[in-house]
């Protein structure tokens, strides 16, 4: 019995998945309840489906006496993938919006002065400010960079959503 109690869902993560790819699909625009709530709920149940069997069978397979050890662990790893997740897919994303946000800009023959307004909020993604520049390279700008951000974003979420699917292969095998 306890065997079959520690044996990998694979379902959660695949539904987890199937919300991160939900995630993919909005663009700018749009009512929250119709574009992000859908595959958030999506994901919220496929981690719900996840999480709580896993942290079950971890605190399962050990003797009670372990339990704090086993529940300490438990969040240190949990801890330590988010931690990594979050670099690696930050990594992802800042490339794939640089990428996107080059080829958008590209046509545009922006002047060195904008070039360098420009770079200056890169790292402010969507919420770039660019009340310092014209008025007539306020609109294109901000549509380069919404567009640069959808990309990348949806870049990220893909890429979640291909790791879910990995993972519910993993605990279909496993």
């Amino acid at each position: 019995a306890a065997v079959a109690s520690s044996r990998a869902n694979p379902f959660g993560p695949l539904t987890a998945g199937v919300g991160f790819a939900l995630l993919a699909l909005p663009a700018t625009g749009g009512a929250y309840w119709t574009t992000f709530f859908p595959g958030i709920v999506v994901l919220g149940i496929g981690m719900g489906l996840t999480v709580a069997p896993l942290t079950a069978a971890v605190m399962g397979a050990v003797d009670p006496r372990h339990a704090g050890i086993a529940s300490g662990i438990n969040n240190a790893v949990s801890r330590t993938a988010g931690l990594l997740a979050i670099a690696a897919l930050g990594v992802l994303l800042l490339r794939r919006f640089n990428v996107v946000l080059d080829s958008a800009l590209a046509p545009l023959s922006l002047s060195p002065s904008a070039v360098l307004a420009v770079d200056a909020q890169r790292s402010r993604l969507g919420s770039a400010d660019f009340s310092a520049l014209g008025p007539a390279l306020r609109a294109p700008l901000h549509a380069a960079f919404d567009a640069a951000y959808v990309a990348a974003f949806r870049t990220l979420m893909l890429a979640s959503a291909a790791l879910a699917a990995l993972a519910s292969v993993a605990g279909l095998a496993l």
